[in-house]
């Protein structure tokens, strides 16, 4: 087996994840905004420099490149997406995004809708085909009036597409790819087959907002792989759990991807300890993102929300705030608050010293003693101590008339209550009847997480020794899949005919093996499953369930997943009286690839004293007075291992703080355990 790699690029940080036979590798480069393949490249460098190949030797020998990056949710906060042309059926056109209730501008300008006159029946009948010459001719005006890609979003095309396929005919002929005026043209029955004419419509406009510049950077980062000797394709992280190729990514199924696997990944850690009820918590430089595992099931949203639209593409359910290194502290109004603007990687905090002017949680962390200056991002990076002082004593301390530590610890407070209080929120609406573990990732989340915990009322706490880098570690579990949806709207009850749903496996299970083929699988190598979206008797709630099955024989799966939905929908866990309906019917083809093994490690015969790196003065819980604190080499610590509070215990990519009524323990997985103590 060959070399595998896995990248996440975040708002801060890009994270590397490297494995080669027993040996793996961790790399975190600096993000770079202005090209996100420079920071992409920059970290395939570092990963083969700490394999000790070269780039060349490392991408040759190497069978998969996965990669998780945020350029759509980048694209759609900063607003700077494609320009789109969209035609609705005539009389939809206020549908629209044409507004934003944040003031910045909207996804769609009011006078890039147009109406088509066309018909479709909810049942699927064409009352009232697209007529193309009319459809051809609003299209050239849209394109005439800046439009760089087009969306058709008619009524009931999840129903049935042909007038939205008739459309993209038109506008195709006259269009051609090879020309170069070519025009993308996005339907949104392409996106999403599931009922909600709203959310298929900003599905759709999402999508076709950020794909011009996600396709730009896939492409242009797939060029540069293969310059430098990679011979296979580039894999990108889906937000529904799976990887694909470049040519069989949407841009919509990226949002939010490096988060999603993060969760999964959470997941894998629980099923070690056979915990099924977990809440992952992510805090990296610029945001702080949380998911939950429940009764094994990570969290999921049939609706999710995306930058405030909502959608009907379902995906890995991640509940972000701004809250991270990077998050600014300011005073206004005489009050201190912290974030949610981010420094990001450029300018970055104070103490990066890249022209940051204004101090941040990273700054705050590096004054009251809990990052060594010396030692940021294994010593690659030096933080500048005075710099981030100045700025804080000027910015934030001597507005609140405090002393700049007391400033710093006010900031570690304020962000850790808000936090806490996200995952004490999250916790709540699980309803969990057990006591989540808590999985700590991204690089600031180690510093943060016991006080997060003690605030969200968790008791237990694990840290993997690649929580700095967890997304793309997480990454390295995924296979290569694609989902398929088809809406049915099927009633149904205990003596219900299932026959009707034949059909649309079928179909789906015909494209799924081109898809794979095209992946380079056979169809005896995918793997199927099945998945039903369900809704209750009264349309108010709606489930997904999943299983396995081997197709084509799934009658038997089917109607234990429908009779496990009814008894979930009735509420009372016996089965519903009335019909439930199936809305859609999904399934989802995989293939293995290969996957990074969690290993074990022997008890070690010696105490943590060997893995003590001396003594360092921290502020805790007071701004006026420090502790001396012990600091600890993680890479020294093995299993069996204990340690008291407070510690400090440094790793080359993050630093995991141990406050009091905390004791922590590595077991034999190497990863931190860290308990509560009565």
């Amino acid at each position: 087996m060959g070399y595998t790699i896995d990248i996440d690029t975040g708002g801060t940080f890009t994270d590397g994840f490297f494995v080669g036979g027993d040996r793996d590798a961790t790399v975190k480069v600096p993000t770079t905004p202005h090209d996100l393949t420079v920071c992409f490249l920059n970290c395939v460098s570092a990963g083969a420099g700490r394999l000790g190949v070269s780039v060349e030797d490392l991408l040759y020998e190497t069978d998969i490149v996965r990669f998780s990056n945020t350029i759509g949710t980048n694209t759609i906060i900063q607003r700077d997406g494609s320009k789109i042309g969209l035609l609705v059926t005539s009389g939809r056109e206020d549908l629209a995004p044409i507004q934003s209730d944040k003031g910045e501008p909207p996804l769609v300008l009011p006078d890039m809708v147009l109406g088509i006159e066309e018909r479709v029946s909810p049942e699927g009948e064409i009352l009232k085909p697209a007529e193309e010459t009319a459809a051809l001719k609003a299209a050239q005006k849209l394109i005439d009036q800046g439009a760089r890609c087009l969306v058709a979003c008619f009524v009931n095309s999840d129903s049935n597409p042909s007038n939205e396929q008739s459309v993209r005919r038109a506008i195709k002929g006259e269009y051609p790819r090879d020309y170069l005026g070519s025009v993308p043209v996005f339907l949104s029955s392409d996106i999403s087959r599931r009922s909600g004419e709203i959310e298929r419509l900003n599905a759709a406009v999402l999508n076709a907002y950020i794909h011009g510049k996600l396709v730009r950077l896939l492409y242009k980062a797939g060029e540069e792989l293969r310059r430098r000797l990679y011979r296979r394709s580039l894999f990108i992280v889906h937000n529904n759990g799976a990887v694909a190729r470049v040519a069989k990514t949407r841009a919509i199924n990226t949002y939010n991807s490096g988060p999603a696997a993060g969760v999964l990944g959470a997941r894998s850690i629980g099923q070690l300890y056979g915990v099924q009820d977990l809440i992952s918590m992510d805090m990296g430089g610029t945001s702080f993102d949380v998911g939950y595992v429940r009764h094994g099931r990570a969290s999921y949203s049939l609706k999710p929300d995306v930058e405030g639209l909502s959608v009907n593409v379902p995906m890995l359910a991640i509940r972000a705030i701004g809250a991270g290194g990077g998050s600014i502290a300011s005073v206004k109004r005489g009050k201190l608050q912290v974030g949610p603007q981010s420094a990001g990687a450029l300018p970055g905090p104070v103490c990066f010293d890249l022209g940051g002017m204004e101090p941040t949680v990273t700054d705050a962390d590096l004054i009251l003693g809990i990052l060594d200056p010396d030692y940021f991002l294994g010593g690659t990076m030096k933080l500048h101590l005075e710099k981030a002082r100045a700025s804080m004593t000027e910015k934030v301390a001597q507005p609140l008339g405090v002393s700049c530590e007391q400033a710093a610890l006010m900031i570690k407070q304020t962000i850790d209550e808000a936090m806490g209080n996200e995952v004490k929120r999250l916790k709540s609406e699980t309803a969990s009847d057990v006591d989540p573990l808590l999985v700590v990732y991204g690089g600031a989340g180690p510093a943060h997480c016991c006080d997060i915990a003690r605030i969200a009322g968790l008791k237990k706490i694990v840290i993997t020794p690649f929580s700095a880098v967890f997304s793309a570690y997480s990454s390295s579990s995924m296979d290569v899949g694609h989902l398929y949806y088809r809406r049915v709207d099927l009633p149904f009850d205990a003596k219900s005919d299932l026959q009707p749903l034949t059909n649309p496996l079928a179909e789906m299970r015909a494209e799924a093996e081109r898809d794979m083929r095209g992946e380079g699988f056979s169809s005896e190598q995918i793997s199927w499953e099945l998945e039903l979206f369900v809704q209750a008797p009264d349309r108010n709630r709606e489930v997904k369930l999943s299983a396995d099955i081997d197709l084509p024989e799934s009658s038997s799966k089917i109607k234990a997943l429908l009779d496990q939905a009814r008894n979930e929908l009735s509420g009372t866990g016996k089965a519903a009286k009335d019909a439930c309906l199936i809305t859609t019917l999904s399934l989802r083809a995989s293939a293995p690839i290969p996957h990074y093994q969690t290993a074990t490690s022997p008890r070690v015969d010696h105490g943590p004293e060997k893995a003590k790196k001396g003594m360092r003065s921290v502020f805790l819980s007071d701004g006026t007075k420090p502790q001396q604190v012990p600091v600890y080499d993680r890479t020294r610590l093995g299993n069996g291992h204990q340690i008291v509070s407070p510690a400090v215990i440094e790793s080359e990519h993050t630093t995991f703080l141990l406050t009091e009524k905390w004791q922590m323990s590595v077991d034999h997985h190497n990863n931190i355990f860290v308990e509560e103590v009565q």
